[in-house]
């Protein structure tokens, strides 16, 4: 698979999402997710399944090197002494010494980015996290953290599917050469009944979803990271890699509607 290279780490294009997933189900899932040859891992400090994850990693032998890990501090604790206190407590369910990556999850209204960033980049060179980067930030939080602070971010984590349109988001990461990463990919399986989808896997004998993750995924600079707790449902994703959109199915799913967005809690920034 191949991986985007950013600030020192390979972040494979497809991964696991895990939110809503904990417990028995949410380990089963990352197993299987390895065992199809996953090796980007999604999980969240918020996610309360950390310790499923890290059970799973444990259980599935991967050398450790093979492996990309992303988790994030939540945004209550962005305090320096609590980013601090949670990524111990992270890695310690994880069962790991360190992560690939450490995001912000949400930005906060009181939040002293400077002191944040100091922190993280601290928490960096000293080995527990490879990387760091952001989730959900908008342009203007952007621009301070890249262009004022001067912060190196590996990444934003933001929703992003074929009924939402994150091109101004995009230009500027890519101006500034980072990934975004498309979480809710598949507009919470809203993909699957939309007829201009439908027609698209008709005439290629894909799924819908296969083609609303190809759409993703041809772009420069995006991941993207579908939940999937059923392997037949993670193979599918994974097989989405091989499907061909020509200049006639991007046109049409061009021309849908790009303003759903579905993850959009009452401590949001202002979406630009």
């Amino acid at each position: 698979m191949e991986n985007l290279q950013t600030q020192g780490i390979g972040l494979p294009r497809l991964g696991l999402g895990t939110f809503r997933m904990q417990g028995a189900v949410c380990r089963a899932a990352v197993e299987s997710a390895l065992g199809l040859g996953y090796r980007h891992i999604d999980t969240a400090e918020m996610y309360a399944n950390e310790d499923a994850v890290g059970t799973a990693i444990a259980a599935s032998k991967v050398a450790r090197g093979n492996l990309h890990v992303t988790t994030k501090v939540w945004n209550e604790n962005l305090a320096p002494d609590a980013i601090r206190r949670a990524l111990d407590a992270s890695l310690k369910k994880l069962r790991l010494d360190h992560v690939d990556l450490y995001l912000v999850h949400w930005p906060a209204k009181r939040m002293n980015l400077p002191a944040m960033f100091e922190t993280l980049n601290r928490l960096r060179e000293e080995g527990r996290t490879r990387a760091i980067g952001v989730a959900n930030f908008n342009i203007a939080l952007m621009k301070t953290v890249v262009e004022e602070i001067g912060s190196p971010i590996a990444c934003n984590q933001v929703e992003y599917h074929v009924f939402l349109d994150q091109k101004p988001l995009r230009n500027y990461l890519a101006s500034k050469s980072i990934p975004l990463v498309a979480y809710c990919p598949l507009a919470q399986g809203g993909v699957a009944t939309d007829k201009t989808l439908k027609a698209i896997s008709e005439k290629h004998g894909v799924s819908a979803a296969q083609v609303a993750l190809k759409w993703l995924l041809d772009q420069d600079g995006v991941a993207a990271i579908p939940k999937a707790s059923r392997s037949e449902s993670q193979k599918a994703n994974l097989d989405a890699l091989h499907v061909g959109l020509d200049d006639e199915d991007r046109a049409a799913i061009a021309a849908l509607p790009k303003n759903k967005r579905l993850v959009n809690p009452g401590f949001a920034p202002a979406w630009d």
